[in-house]
């Protein structure tokens, strides 16, 4: 089964979430309501298909595909398919601290690339990992890697918390 035939069916939609319908809700909550197809996945899970695998306070987990459509002029799948996935987890992770009532912004995102992806290399995880949660800055560190534990790029993050804008 493909991660796009797990994201539908798990029951898990892909669109957008109104500010009104997350009031109240933690991060964790937030992410956990994805997972459980309660709440949609942002729409770039349709672009670049991922599917949550766990989350916990300051951790997450997604699995994706490399596929061919999204390879490069060299034949391996391109960079910004490897920065999208690391930005993603490490935004969720990040997301997992907040407290209801707060919101993130990224400040700067650095990528390392270890060893080419393939199409071949199979599913791979995407983990995101908080190192540290101050009140307003989130140190963020991430990975790719195969199934078997081969790493292919790491990522770090730093982020800055706010208040999250009034629902009207």
């Amino acid at each position: 089964m493909n991660i796009s035939e797990r994201i539908a069916d798990r029951g898990i939609t892909i669109g957008l979430t109104h500010l009104a319908d997350l009031a109240g809700l933690s991060g964790l909550e937030i992410v956990e309501g994805m997972g459980n197809g309660s709440l949609p996945m942002p729409p770039i899970a349709g672009v670049l298909p991922f599917v949550p695998h766990c989350a916990a306070q300051g951790s997450v987990e997604f699995r994706a595909m490399p596929e061919a459509q999204f390879y490069n002029p060299m034949g391996t799948i391109h960079g910004g398919w490897s920065m999208t996935m690391l930005d993603t987890a490490l935004g969720i992770a990040a997301h997992t601290t907040l407290k209801s009532g707060e919101m993130f912004t990224s400040l700067e995102t650095a990528v390392k690339f270890i060893r080419p992806i393939f199409e071949k290399t199979g599913e791979v995880r995407i983990v995101g990992e908080v190192v540290s949660r101050g009140r307003s800055v989130i140190t963020v560190v991430g990975r790719i890697e195969d199934l078997a534990g081969k790493l292919y790029a790491t990522g770090t993050s730093t982020c800055m918390v706010m208040a999250a804008p009034k629902s009207t």
